[in-house]
């Protein structure tokens, strides 16, 4: 029989994870804090408390907080570029690819909160990396490239209102979380702005604009004389 003292001094058992498993596990831990208290409330202690293992074994993975941010941070860039890219990838309209990366967009932040926002305040985290390979740059480039395209728009335009129009999403991801709204509203809600931006660029601001074409000037005296004249053939016809 097993005494209550050999059961109470007893080893834990632990399971045993490959390296590539254990660092997931470690940033898994690492997104659920930022996403529930913000970045400051983020310790390696605490990292390890809520993913089982020691302190030190984090330091294994991460030998500092900033390489372990930055880490995440490219994990989660990566992972919401797929999944937009995935979606964007099946659009057949205009509508369709904004519909589809607000969306994908939207619900992200639903899941996974402001991970990402959060992160990329940190200038110490968000400046390491090379932007243009995980962060915004890239993308309103892609899509800035289609815009013009789509539109005929000039390429500075077009990123200028892509640039614009990719703080819609987040914005009102960050509205979610922080009111009782329908989430199809809101993606309804978005998809309509950022379609407005940019169709009212195309159809008025560029009009607008553009060089006024007079035609040949015509004295008024004239102006009457021939409309007199056209009236009169009209009359005979």
């Amino acid at each position: 029989m097993v005494s209550k003292a050999m059961v109470k001094h007893a080893p834990v058992q632990r399971t045993r994870l490959n390296p590539e498993t254990r660092r997931a596990l470690i940033l898994d831990r690492a997104a659920e804090i930022v996403a529930r208290d913000g970045v400051a409330a983020l310790t390696m202690d605490r990292v390890g408390r809520e993913a089982g293992i020691s302190k030190s074994l984090v330091y294994n993975y991460f030998p500092n907080m900033t390489e372990l941010l930055q880490s995440l941070l490219k994990r989660e860039l990566r992972r919401l570029q797929h999944l937009q890219g995935e979606a964007a990838a099946q659009a057949t309209s205009f509508e369709g690819l904004v519909r589809a990366v607000t969306h994908v967009y939207i619900t992200y932040i639903a899941e996974r909160g402001l991970i990402i926002e959060r992160l990329q305040s940190e200038p110490s985290v968000s400046d390491i990396h090379n932007p243009t390979e995980y962060g915004r740059e890239a993308a309103v480039d892609y899509f800035a490239n289609i815009i013009a395209n789509h539109f005929g728009l000039p390429a500075e335009i077009a990123r200028a209102a892509t640039d614009v129009s990719f703080g819609l999403p987040a914005a009102a991801g960050a509205y979610l979380l922080r009111h009782d709204i329908d989430r199809q509203l809101l993606e309804d809600m978005t998809v309509t702005m950022i379609l407005g931006t940019i169709t009212s660029l195309n159809h008025e601001f560029l009009s607008r604009g553009r060089t006024l074409q007079r035609g040949a000037l015509v004295d008024p005296k004239t102006a009457k004389l021939n409309a007199r004249r056209q009236g009169q053939r009209t009359d005979q016809s």
